[in-house]
């Protein structure tokens, strides 16, 4: 699976890696471990990082994104994390690099690069990655490692998720042979500051449910745009950061946070049992079968996605 990739990796001096916008630990895992990676085995190349800036994961060691001017992609080689649509890839520059190539491990929704290799199969980008590293030989560096494990660990939800399997665990005991402290990690993922702790507070009243099994919260443009003044926050951390406040209450198996943006409203849909992801293309979006977004353009919209979902649990 991985011969075309290693391929272009060794053929091209200058390679360029690309993300999803609004990155999450396993975009940026992945972002950091391969270019780390390819460091490690090709030293004498150029690897760069692009995309969005973000906040959440402002602890990993090397996150952020470099400037590099247009010219750079014209004798390059631009890998693609992480990502299942081209609307969704941070810095569309991509397109002009003289090969691409894509990892990603979410449900396939259209071709992207020269080379997809593609596999739902994963619990994240990094897990494939991981197993990239152990197939073809190459070898690893502490700080490949502890960002691939950050990836992994983020996405299957501390291994909590039904997507981690035996060889999620196998490749996460081939990452830890490396010199780096998971518990370091940890302790970063799970410290908050106390107005962080408020917010979620008040997320937890918000809550609604709508019967069927399936809960939601509401945020409308007005009282976001207090919160992330008020809580110094953005509204991707809104949406992303606060959809799991609903996710270990009893009787409830499927919920949707809904955030009205200017470009929408985010939805992020999330359930324990059942596969969410036609309901997330239907309206536009994607993902994973447990775990999939969306944007619609209004409320109306937003409330026809949770009687769609009601519909899924009776089984109409």
């Amino acid at each position: 699976m991985f011969e075309k990739a290693l391929e272009l990796i060794k053929k091209y001096d200058t390679i360029i890696i690309h993300r999803h916008s609004n990155p999450d630990g396993d975009a940026l895992g992945s972002q950091i471990g391969l270019k780390a990676l390819i460091n490690e085995n090709f030293p004498q190349k150029n690897i760069y990082i692009v995309g969005d800036r973000t906040r959440r994961y402002a602890f990993m060691e090397g996150w952020e994104p470099q400037d590099i001017p247009d010219e750079t992609y014209r004798d390059a080689l631009a890998i693609v994390l992480d990502t299942s649509a081209k609307f969704m890839i941070s810095d569309n520059r991509y397109t002009t690099a003289a090969a691409t190539l894509r990892f990603d491990h979410h449900i396939f929704c259209e071709d992207i690069c020269d080379v997809d290799i593609v596999d739902s199969t994963f619990e994240s980008c990094c897990g494939l990655l991981a197993q990239f590293a152990l197939e073809t030989g190459l070898k690893l560096n502490s700080l490949a490692a502890k960002s691939l494990f950050t990836g992994m660990v983020t996405d299957s939800g501390r291994f909590r998720y039904d997507s981690a399997n035996s060889r999620t665990f196998r490749l996460a005991a081939f990452l830890t042979e490396q010199d780096f402290d998971p518990n370091e990690i940890y302790c970063e993922l799970y410290a908050d500051d106390y107005r962080n702790i408020q917010l979620r507070a008040q997320y937890t009243l918000k809550i609604q449910f709508a019967g069927d099994g399936v809960a939601y919260i509401a945020t409308e443009k007005e009282d976001l745009d207090r919160i992330t003044t008020e809580y110094d926050t953005d509204a991707f951390s809104i949406s992303r950061g606060m959809v799991g406040t609903m996710s270990d209450i009893r009787g409830v198996d499927s919920w949707v946070n809904f955030t009205e943006t200017e470009q929408g409203i985010l939805c992020e849909l999330r359930s324990k049992k059942y596969n969410i992801n036609p309901i997330a293309v239907k309206y536009g979006g994607g993902g994973h079968a447990k775990a999939s977004g969306a944007t619609v353009p209004n409320w109306d919209t937003a409330m026809n996605m949770i009687e769609d979902i009601k519909s899924l649990h009776r089984g109409d």
